[in-house]
């Protein structure tokens, strides 16, 4: 018993579980919208399964391609996929099961959602192999995660909304702004190892002054996102706060490249749970 629970804290460790809150609160909040309110308990099982298995998929692939980078990087040295913890086929065959769970899951959504989880799964693992030759990676992780709206859509409608496509866009960028600069902290690394990224390339003005456009388009397209979906005075407090919580990440960072990690996972964090809980309290008081 001892044995296994280590495992699973390995695995844990490996795909960073605590991460899905990136994005749960809008596969979640595309779900609430398209419901008009609360979309049942089979639907919220469902969703659920279906974000996890699929970023599961897309980390543990990551982690399994990149073991010769992380391997060197000190930051990523302590990864179970390369300090032996966990092996190269355990990690093969954790990646496969939960990319056939979410085929699977998908499947259960509806036939729309079975379809497109092929070409979604492709999206999700093509980011492990962007930084090779390109800057744009940070663009691709975005889209995996902007999937998630329009995912979320479909899951209720077996439609694709114009509004989903606007939280959507506005979720990629979230992602690759707060990405951005994330990356700062592997920018020698990357030109060292030839690996491709806007800070490793451009430097860290730039990356800072790129990051920022990201995150203004962000609150650009979530207000679009409102108006297209014709939500409330809640919804629109939801573009607000994120505004004021992306500032402050911009903030924090400008001041202290330390303090990265915090910017990184508690302001991003907070960020999707305070979205979504005004988007429950916008159609609460419809």
């Amino acid at each position: 018993m001892k044995r296994l629970a280590k495992r699973l804290r390995d695995f844990n460790e490996l795909v960073m579980f605590q991460h899905t809150v990136f994005s749960l609160p809008f596969i979640f909040t595309a779900m609430i919208v398209a419901a008009n309110g609360w979309f049942g308990f089979k639907l919220l099982i469902l969703g659920g399964l279906a974000a996890i298995s699929a970023r599961n998929a897309a980390m543990g692939f990551n982690r399994y391609v990149d073991r010769a980078y992380d391997r060197y990087n000190p930051r990523t040295a302590g990864r179970p996929s390369v300090d032996g913890r966990l092996d190269g086929p355990s990690i093969a065959i954790f990646t496969t099961v939960n990319a056939l769970v979410f085929m699977a899951v998908a499947y259960f959504i509806n036939d729309l959602a079975f379809y497109l989880s092929f070409p979604v799964l492709i999206v999700l693992l093509s980011y492990s192999y962007f930084k090779r030759f390109s800057s744009m990676a940070h663009i691709v992780l975005g889209i995996s995660l902007g999937l998630a709206p329009i995912a979320g859509a479909i899951a209720v409608t077996g439609s694709v909304p114009i509004w989903s496509f606007w939280l959507s866009i506005g979720v990629v960028f979230w992602v690759a702004g707060f990405d951005l600069l994330y990356s700062l902290q592997d920018m020698e690394f990357d030109r060292t190892n030839d690996l491709h990224s806007i800070p490793s390339r451009y430097g860290s003005a730039a990356t800072l002054k790129i990051s920022a456009v990201f995150h203004i388009l962000t609150i650009l397209f979530w207000g679009l996102f409102v108006v297209s979906a014709g939500l409330g005075i809640f919804a629109v407090a939801a573009v607000v706060f994120s505004a004021l919580m992306l500032s402050y990440e911009h903030y924090l960072v400008r001041r202290d490249f330390t303090q990265i990690d915090r910017a990184f996972f508690t302001v991003n964090g907070y960020l999707g749970f305070v979205f979504i809980g005004l988007i429950i309290l916008d159609k609460v008081n419809l």
